[in-house]
């Protein structure tokens, strides 16, 4: 009787039918966070104006274009800069550290690296920039200055004292100097807004706290004030229409009686422009005729001569005749 085969169960291969769900979001995640990676160094790329190698985020070919453009000029310094801060974001959590290794660069001269190319990068151009400072050392020295300087030199040739065409010159002992005295300088002046703005803000805070202490007189007080003000000007109206334009009339009948040349007209206009100037601050703000029962009130006849009538209206009445010089 021939033998039944007998199916036999591979219990390796039913574990990893069980994990299969596991491992497959394992693998999904992997791909999402590689997706992300990969948009993170594109865009670090594109804001510092590195061209990827072959157009690809892989690490080994960053870190090949980084070792080729290891040498002294400006241009190459800032390329690399640019690269290591690309290689940055490329790389898994401790992978930077181990290819600064490989490539023989100090964690803290890489960080130089970096901070120059993205401090040079906020500036639209940097070709004149990059040719007047000539070498690493210097661009290194350079770093002390602010995003403006630094702009205001590429674009004017000049921020201070400092200016485009010396710094080409300068050794880097001199340029070391010359930004010293520039910070200074530029402290100096800071120091000098800040004492400015500090004296405002008191000065300001003073003249707050004297309006707040001021005390506003009582209404009687300060209706008697203002009435005394309106009667100066009052006054110098009447003198004038008293006086002055009194003594114009004078003349002008003189005139028609010596040469028959009447100025009736004339006169009668200049008259009606004053009263309709009158009617209208009457309309305006509803003035009566007249104060009720008396043709003056009792306040204007008691001061008027004592405190309102000063010299030069003395002097105006004089000459209208109305009193005595």
């Amino acid at each position: 009787m021939p033998r039944t085969a007998v199916e036999t169960i591979n219990p390796s291969a039913s574990v990893e039918l069980d994990n299969l769900p596991q491992l497959t979001q394992a693998a999904n995640q992997l791909a999402v966070m590689h997706e992300e990676r990969q948009a993170t160094v594109r865009a670090v790329a594109a804001q510092l104006g590195y061209q990827l190698p072959a157009d690809c985020t892989d690490p080994d070919l960053i870190q090949r274009d980084i070792a080729a453009n290891m040498r002294r000029s400006v241009e190459a310094c800032l390329e690399v800069g640019r690269g290591l801060r690309v290689l940055k974001e490329a790389c898994e959590h401790g992978g930077f550290i181990v290819r600064l290794e490989a490539l023989g660069l100090d964690r803290h001269v890489a960080a130089r690296f970096i901070q120059a190319a993205t401090k040079f990068s906020n500036v639209p151009s940097t070709a004149h920039l990059t040719k007047a400072i000539g070498n690493q050392t210097k661009l290194f020295e350079m770093l002390v200055l602010d995003d403006e300087q630094i702009e205001e030199l590429e674009l004017t040739g000049q921020t201070g004292e400092l200016k485009l065409d010396d710094i080409a010159t300068m050794s880097v002992k001199e340029l070391r100097g010359a930004l010293r005295e520039l910070r200074e300088n530029t402290e100096a002046q800071a120091r000098l807004l800040a004492d400015k703005n500090t004296k405002i803000d008191e000065l300001a805070a003073k003249l707050t706290t004297r309006k707040t202490h001021v005390k506003t007189p009582p209404p009687d007080v300060e209706g008697e004030a203002i009435r005394k003000e309106a009667s100066v000007f009052a006054f110098e109206a009447e003198s004038v229409v008293r006086g002055k334009l009194r003594a114009a009339f004078q003349a002008l009948t003189e005139h028609t009686e010596k040469h028959g040349m009447p100025h009736d007209d004339f006169m009668a206009g200049l008259l009606g422009q004053m009263e309709l100037a009158v009617r209208q601050l009457r309309s305006e703000f509803g003035v009566k005729d007249a104060p009720d029962g008396e043709e003056m009130p009792e306040w204007m006849r008691e001061e008027t001569p004592q405190t309102v009538v000063d010299e030069d209206q003395l002097d105006l009445l004089a000459e209208a005749g109305l009193t005595e010089a």
